[in-house]
This record gives structure tokens, sequence and C-alpha cells, in this order.
């Protein structure tokens, strides 16, 4: 594992809990290609034109209290391109957890195609008045048409994240995808797509675990099985179909039910042997973008939530599959990293 790219993932989320602008450190002529290749990508998607219906009401027909869970970000959350609110993540999310938890789930999706960071208060002004007891988000990539610096960006989920724990509500955050697998971008903007995604992925990580929440890694569900699978991607080629949004809500959903202490997933404790750790917590990002579907989320050792290298943060796997992707997680026998 670069410890560069685990200096530079938390400098930046440094910059972001401090004010810092940012731009230096993700490169003022890095930033500019991307700003052009958000240009590009605009007139390559052409004008939006599909939105789904909202999906929000309550779902299960369980007995009990209801789960309120609500659904923030932008066109990723609100599953843009898609024919029918059952195609949503939000719906997708919302059926899954009635069925791990056994009790209806009142879903609030406040999400809305285009929105940026800056609009994350205004829809958790709008989610908090349910009074989530958990909710998702996923946001970042309409940041880069708006030039935003990332620093602002990865500083506003922060804060969007603390006020809906202050609210006593689980936060799960989908981190940027890798948006260099996407087919309408072409080399060299792919890699500088990709080397800023997995950097921004990683800041976001950071923060929002240092805020309370915790965070699934969505950067490779957009690599080789959305390349080599074009019903992954919908009529624009740029946003996910039906079928990718079921992959992406499938690697959130065991960590929205963990969160809630539903699951089986819920109750398994680590294991080495998947390559599951406890790491500080930059590592741990790092790490995380490189496997899809990875959690991160804070934890303690000994009794201290950090330690010489900053807090410590757990690594899962909760997506349980025949053959585990432990050669994926490295140097887990350095000092710093304690065994499970």
């Amino acid at each position: 594992m670069s410890k560069g790219k685990a200096r530079a993932a938390k400098r930046l989320a440094q910059a972001a809990a401090f004010g810092g602008g940012g731009l230096g450190l993700i490169g003022a002529t890095l930033y500019g290609v991307l700003t052009a290749e958000a240009e590009y990508a605009k007139r390559v998607i052409g004008p939006m034109r599909y939105y789904p219906t909202p999906g929000s009401g309550l779902f299960g027909r369980y007995p009990g209290h209801p789960i309120t869970f609500a659904m923030l970000g932008d066109s990723s959350a609100a599953g843009y391109g898609t024919d029918s609110p059952d195609e949503t993540p939000g719906v997708m999310l919302a059926s899954g957890l009635t069925d791990l938890a056994e009790r209806p789930v009142r879903l609030v999706d406040v999400s809305k195609t285009g929105a940026k960071s800056t609009d994350l208060a205004q829809q958790v002004d709008a989610a908090l008045q349910a009074g989530p007891h958990v909710a998702v988000i996923l946001i970042g990539a309409n940041d880069v048409k708006a030039q935003m610096s990332p620093s602002v960006s990865v500083r506003l989920l922060s804060a969007a994240v603390r006020r809906l724990r202050a609210a006593n509500c689980e936060v799960v955050v989908g981190t940027c995808p890798d948006l260099g697998a996407v087919r309408s971008i072409m080399p060299p903007l792919r890699q500088v797509a990709r080397a800023w995604s997995h950097r921004l992925a990683a800041a976001q990580t950071i923060a929002v675990v240092d805020a309370g929440g915790r965070t699934v890694s969505l950067g490779s569900l957009l690599g080789p099985a959305f390349r080599a699978d074009p019903s992954m991607w919908g009529r624009d080629n740029f946003h996910p179909s039906a079928i990718g949004y079921a992959a992406a809500s499938a690697a959130l959903l065991p960590s929205v039910a963990a969160a809630m202490g539903v699951g089986p997933e819920s109750f398994v404790h680590p294991e080495s042997f998947r390559g599951e750790a406890i790491l500080p917590i930059a590592e741990a990002a790092v790490q995380a973008v490189r496997t899809a579907g990875t959690e991160v989320s804070a934890t303690e050792v000994a009794g201290r939530e950090r330690g010489p290298r900053g807090r410590w943060a757990e690594l899962r796997h909760r997506r349980r599959h025949p053959k585990a992707p432990v050669d994926r997680v490295e140097d887990t026998s350095e000092p710093d990293a304690v065994p499970v």
C-alpha cells in the first residue's frame, strides 16, 4: 500500500476540516484537466431527460414500529435514468432493509438529480423533519462540474454527517466511484479522473468516519463488470442502468443493516483471513478505495480511539463471497495494524 496516498488523503481531509482551499493538494493542473473533462462529459451526456418517480413510502408488511430511512445525494442516489421507483437505490435499500430487520421501513428520499455537496444542508433539513434512524448519502460527482474545491466538498459532507449523527441517525456514505471507468471518458482524462476520484473517496472516508459515520467504497463497482457488461450502463452511457444501481445497492445494504444492528452481518466478528483488519484511518481509507464494497468505521483498540498515527478504523468486507479478496489488503502486519 502506498504510504504517500495515505498521507495525501489525510492532508486533504485535514484541509477540509480546517477550512483550507485544498487546490494545492490535488494540483492546479490536475484540477484544470478535470474541469475540462467535466465540460466534455456534459456534452457527451446531453440534457438529462429521464427522471425516476420519487420512491418515498412505507415498505414491508411486518409488525412493529417502522425504521425511518433517509436517502440523500445526487443522481446516483436518486437513480437517474431508471424507469420506475422500484429500480432506484432508495427503494431497493428500503426493501432489503425491511426483510433483514423484519420491520416496516419508511423511506424518505430527498435526493435530487444534479445535486452538489452545497445542497446537502438543505437535504439534511428535509430528512431531519422525518426523524430518520439511518441515512445513506451518495454525493460528489457533480462537484467536479461545479469546479468545487475537493476540500470544500469533503467539508460539506462532513458537516452533513455530523448533523445527522447529532440527531441520533446512523449514517452510511457511499464514497466517490471510480470515474475513470466511465466509457465516455477517453484517455488520458480517464487516468486523471481515476486518480482524482480515488483521492476524493479516501478523503471522504477519513472525514465521514471522524464525523461518526461509516463509509462503503463504490470505486471498482464501475470497474470490470461495467466495462464488460454494457447492460450496467444507462441510456446516456454515463449513469448506471437499473442493473448497475442494483449492484451499488447490494454493496451498501449490508452496512446499512449493520448500522441498525440487524441482519447476519451485524453479528459477525472481523475475520483476518478475509483481509479484515484494524488500521489507522488514513491507511484503511486508501485500502478501502481499492476494493468495492469495503466498509470503514471507527473502532477502539485497548479502549482508545486513537493510536500513534491517528484514529483507529475497522476495515470490513461485509458482502460474503466464496473467494474473499484477501490479496487486496496489504501490510496488516505493520506495527500500527492490529490483527483481528
